[in-house]
């Protein structure tokens, strides 16, 4: 057994919707969790900005002395996370859209994955679609916009009901029947989306699978945790910012809530 926190971080306040899935999953573990709300959002960073703020965001969760890492961004996977690899020798589980969950299921063969405008355009996620869904239509959608919106934890905002009707609307028309959420704030929107797209349209995102994940390479290492004793938040950002935002999306207000620079 092995009590040493996991580190968890994302572009902003996204990343807390696949917090909460390894939580529910791994229930004796202790999270540090860190938003890099001073550079929200990725999706419109170069891959070299990517690596660096996702390495001086590795360097302070080590200095931490997590034991494994979780990159609860789908944008920092996609771009950075070969590189952290080969720097960083702990554990590093990256998040990714669903591609293969959806090409199982669709009985159109028409799916979708909803994401930002950088994923969408990234070779990595083609790489996925050409592996996994070879013999399906994938549509790429990029909900641009919609990162920042949910960040400030209002999501009743008019913008993101107008940003969800004109990305996901299209959608309808070409028959598409399941929609892969390939971004982690996303989730925090599912009734509004499945409001949207109907009961006809499966909507899954990557949350359960990295949780999964998580788990099976705790196992493998012999780290699992087996005493809870607490979760520590960090922003990059402004810290009453980030603690509203916590309180509107998990319902909660944590105690340990921290600002970092990087």
């Amino acid at each position: 057994m092995d009590n040493q926190a996991i580190g968890i971080f994302d572009s902003g306040v996204g990343g807390l919707s696949v917090l909460l899935e390894v939580q529910k999953l791994l229930p004796k573990e202790n999270f540090i969790f860190v938003a890099d709300q001073a550079n929200v959002p990725y999706g419109g960073k170069t891959r070299k900005q990517l690596q660096s703020y996702t390495d001086k965001i590795m360097a302070f969760l080590v200095s931490q002395d997590v034991k494994a890492v979780i990159v609860a961004c789908n944008t920092a996977t996609v771009y950075a996370i070969d590189f952290l690899r080969e720097k960083y020798k702990l554990p590093i589980i990256g998040t990714v859209p669903v591609v293969k969950t959806i090409a199982n299921i669709t009985k159109t063969k028409k799916v979708a994955v909803f994401s930002t405008s950088a994923t969408t355009k990234s070779p990595y996620l083609s790489m996925l679609v050409k592996k996994f869904a070879p013999d399906v239509t994938v549509y790429k959608i990029g909900g641009t916009g919609l990162e920042e919106l949910i960040e400030t934890g209002d999501l009743e905002n008019k913008q993101i009901d107008k940003i969800l009707h004109d990305s996901l609307e299209p959608l309808l028309k070409k028959n598409v029947d399941t929609i892969a959420l390939g971004c982690t704030h996303y989730p925090f929107l599912r009734v509004k989306i499945e409001t949207i797209v109907g009961k006809k349209v499966q909507v899954v995102d990557s949350g359960g699978a990295v949780a999964r994940r998580t788990k099976a390479i705790l196992i493998h290492n012999q780290i699992l945790g087996n005493k809870r004793t607490d979760d520590f938040y960090y922003t990059t950002g402004d810290k009453n910012k980030f603690a509203k935002a916590i309180k509107s999306l998990l319902k909660k207000s944590p105690r340990n809530i921290g600002v970092i620079k990087i």
